[in-house]
């Protein structure tokens, strides 16, 4: 027996000490970066913007692996079924790690337990945009439009149960309005059809619309944020036109597979801090109409957990029937 057990002690210590080498080597090879949307939306964009800065730092590159659907369950799932050494991350945000866990009977994977916190991004305005051929140039004259035709309307989304979609189920139910929901694999093809007509309306991130309201082959009507963007002056705030409980911006951060080594949790938040120190990358971020914003691995988890329960009660108080 006295063998048998110094024979478990001497093993345990043998998985310990390669497991303390492993993370003082770390990162000795490319990462993985999973972005559970589509390119070419706010997620992508942010992910690329801190990939880039956080490969030198690492000095390993950081790849981006786009995996979209379901709202971003296809890729979150995907991820939380890595192996936890570090070198799988994921994009976790509002949409995938809070709204869509709460709009789905059952869901693959539980955006608390199977997940390690790493550090958020960035806070993110939410706008709403419209076609320009639409016959409404504020919110006002749009809400008027929805009442006057129930229906009629289509708005795009990046997917059942993500955020993009239960904004829009917020607004129809604080509005008193309908519309036709259309779920994508992703916001970037929401967008597409957006421009083409194909849709009429998207509640999208600012980062992956910027672009096309700048040349004016959309039309934004209104955004999330504590006061007046500087990038869009002329759009108001939800709250500024009598809407505050829609004006809640959103959170996109990173995460690790749960039980990843807390050294190397603790290297990766070390990076994402410097990353978002460096003016280039502050820069970048801004540009798209975000604003950086690093957390500790603690309060990045109490985020997630909050958004969580304020999620549950939207849910809830909207009457939303879950998805299957």
């Amino acid at each position: 027996m006295k063998f048998k057990s110094l024979a478990h002690l001497l093993g345990g210590l043998y998985l310990a000490s390669n497991a303390a080498i492993a993370a003082a080597a770390y990162p000795d090879k490319p990462l993985k970066l999973i972005v559970p949307y589509a390119v070419g939306g706010t997620t992508d964009i942010i992910a690329r913007i801190v990939g880039v800065k956080l490969g030198s730092i690492l000095g390993q590159t950081v790849v981006i692996e786009n995996k979209p659907g379901a709202g971003g369950s296809v890729g979150s799932a995907y991820a939380a079924k890595q192996p936890a050494d570090g070198y799988t991350l994921v994009m976790a945000v509002e949409s995938s790690h809070a709204v869509n866990t709460n709009v789905y009977e059952k869901s693959p994977y539980d955006p608390v337990k199977d997940f390690a916190p790493i550090s958020n991004l960035a806070d993110v305005p939410n706008v709403l945009v419209i076609n320009p051929e639409l016959p409404a140039k504020n919110i006002e004259q749009f809400i008027k439009l929805l009442k006057t035709s129930p229906d009629k309307f289509a708005f795009g989304s990046s997917g059942n149960g993500g955020l993009s979609h239960m904004n829009g189920e917020l607004f129809m139910s604080v509005t008193g309005t309908k519309m036709l929901h259309v779920p994508y694999k992703g916001l970037g093809p929401a967008l597409n059809d957006l421009v083409a007509g194909q849709l009429q309306v998207v509640f999208d991130n600012l980062p992956s619309s910027f672009a096309l309201i700048q040349g004016q082959r959309i039309r934004p009507l209104v955004v999330t944020a504590k006061e007046r963007l500087k990038s869009l002056p002329d759009v108001p705030t939800y709250a500024e036109v009598g809407l505050p409980a829609l004006n809640n911006p959103s959170w996109f951060g990173l995460a690790a597979p749960a039980n990843t080594p807390t050294t190397i949790l603790d290297t990766l938040n070390k990076a994402v801090l410097q990353a978002l120190k460096d003016p280039e990358t502050i820069a970048a971020i801004e540009k798209q109409g975000a604003i950086p914003s690093p957390m500790t691995r603690k309060e990045f988890g109490d985020l997630i957990q909050r958004s969580n329960e304020q999620w549950g009660k939207v849910v809830k108080d909207i009457g939303f029937t879950k998805l299957n």
